[in-house]
């Protein structure tokens, strides 16, 4: 089986576990689906961000579409194995803390944020070491799928991805978590990562 086929499979599977299956579990659990939209006036920095997110999503799905059908040539320093193996076992570890920081995050889970809204401020587990854990894995499925396959789209995906989260967690999630959770956000974000261990600390 060609690292295309592998590559979207991977993907698949991870939006319905990700994005589908957990949608389903929060609705049962608190009646809704935890999709708030997207922060910011049209144009806005905020907007852009909620706007680069879905995009870079449908592009990480279609890159290796474009691959199989032979529509997008592989880049050739990257068109070997190894780096498909890496990209593999890059993308399938994101996948892995996607879902394990989902499950931290209970009924608090969201995507998007509802200024009149206060859910719980989630520091255990994944959330102990980085404050945005799921950011982290969704960029390393990225990776690894741009890596399995190598081609400008995949590449464009992954860019728009980082941009996104990017923004949205530094123009619209982290000001609201200031503002909603005060102090202990502070304390928290003074010694969680943003993204990485130890890095993007804020410092009180």
């Amino acid at each position: 089986m060609s690292a295309a086929w592998i590559a979207l499979g991977v993907y698949v599977v991870g939006l319905l576990l990700a994005f589908g299956a957990r949608t389903w579990m929060q609705i049962r659990r608190t009646g809704t689906s935890g999709y708030r939209g997207i922060s910011g006036r049209r144009g806005s920095l905020a907007w852009w961000g909620g706007v680069l997110f879905p995009a870079a999503v449908l592009l990480g799905l279609l890159a290796p579409v474009l691959a199989l059908t032979g529509a997008t040539a592989p880049w050739s320093p990257l068109d070997h194995r190894a780096a498909a193996v890496t990209g593999f076992i890059v993308a399938i570890g994101g996948l892995a803390v996607v879902l394990t920081a989902q499950t931290a995050m209970g009924g608090s889970w969201r995507i998007g944020v509802d200024e009149g809204e206060r859910t719980e401020l989630v520091t255990a587990g994944p959330f102990g070491m980085v404050r945005n854990p799921i950011f982290t894995g969704m960029g390393a499925v990225a990776i690894g799928v741009a890596l399995m396959v190598p081609t400008p789209p995949a590449a464009i995906a992954a860019i728009c991805l980082v941009a996104a989260v990017q923004i949205q967690v530094r123009v619209v999630e982290e000001p609201y978590l200031q503002r909603t959770h005060g102090n202990d956000y502070a304390g928290y974000a003074a010694r969680a990562g943003r993204f990485l261990p130890g890095l993007g600390r804020i410092r009180r």
